[in-house]
């Protein structure tokens, strides 16, 4: 299936946009003199985060002025076309503001309701992972031609690897259990979250990746790329879905396993 010329066309804007906001988060990044503020929910925020959003914003609007907006750090901004931008200028800003490098910025387009394409972008590690549907997902470090990224071929959860964000997280929703499963059932069990933890899903270097809490700039970028990846990426009722708050990624041949897990009394 080929991809639609529309979302190609904004694939290729967001490929760039990523890697130049993600740029911008690095003249920030570790950084002694970096203040953190904390917004009304109480996570935390910085200037590197508003000004990777600004500039996102600024060359969508350039590029694609009918399109709308939605952003972690600055809301909605409506459309009159029907392909809505979803952004995330640091996913991961905890790890960004400890200075370890695996967040990530979060670009993605949806038509209606649906994920047509995303772009998971790690600027510490330059590591990019981007789809769009019907596309195939791809890869590339650095400069390097991208490579096609496809899921692990593991299939059996026993020999998979284990990621998730925050076990804390599992607790505040009481669903500790949930964790708990999967860390006996799996061979590994590592917090190398946020996005980052889905491009390695995606990359094929683990095999499930779970969030108990997710919003939709964390979630909208990541479905297109796991699935044109080959792998399945749903929510805790097994719905392949970016809008129900939490999510799951898995290689494919374990979500049932894994979905079994979760719902396990």
């Amino acid at each position: 299936m080929a991809v639609d010329p529309q979302v190609q066309s904004r694939l290729e804007a967001a490929i760039v946009a990523a890697r130049a906001a993600g740029a911008l988060t690095l003249e920030h990044f570790r950084k002694t003199s970096l203040a953190v503020e904390r917004k009304g929910d109480g996570s935390p925020v910085t200037v590197a985060d508003r000004a990777a959003e600004t500039l996102l914003r600024q060359r969508i609007a350039a590029d694609f002025p009918a399109d709308g907006i939605l952003g972690e750090e600055f809301g909605e901004q409506p459309g009159s076309s029907d392909f809505r931008w979803i952004l995330d200028p640091i996913d991961g800003t905890k790890s960004f503001i400890t200075g370890a490098p695996l967040y990530t910025t979060l670009v993605a387009i949806m038509r209606g309701d649906e994920p047509v394409a995303g772009v998971i972008y790690a600027p510490a590690t330059a590591e990019i992972v981007y789809a769009a549907r019907g596309g195939g997902a791809w890869q590339a470090v650095g400069d390097a031609a991208p490579a096609a990224a496809r899921v692990s071929p593991v299939s059996n959860l026993a020999d998979a690897t284990f990621l998730t964000t925050d076990v804390k997280a599992y607790g505040k929703i009481g669903r500790r259990d949930v964790y708990q499963r999967l860390e006996a059932a799996t061979r590994l069990a590592r917090t190398w979250g946020d996005a980052y933890g889905y491009l390695l899903v995606a990359c094929g270097r683990a095999e499930v990746m779970i969030d108990p809490e997710m919003n939709l700039w964390d979630a909208a970028a990541l479905q297109p790329i796991i699935e044109e990846a080959g792998g399945r990426f749903f929510d805790w009722q097994g719905q392949p879905t970016v809008h129900t708050g939490n999510s799951v990624a898995t290689n494919g041949a374990i979500a049932e396993e894994v979905i079994a897990l979760i719902a396990a009394d």
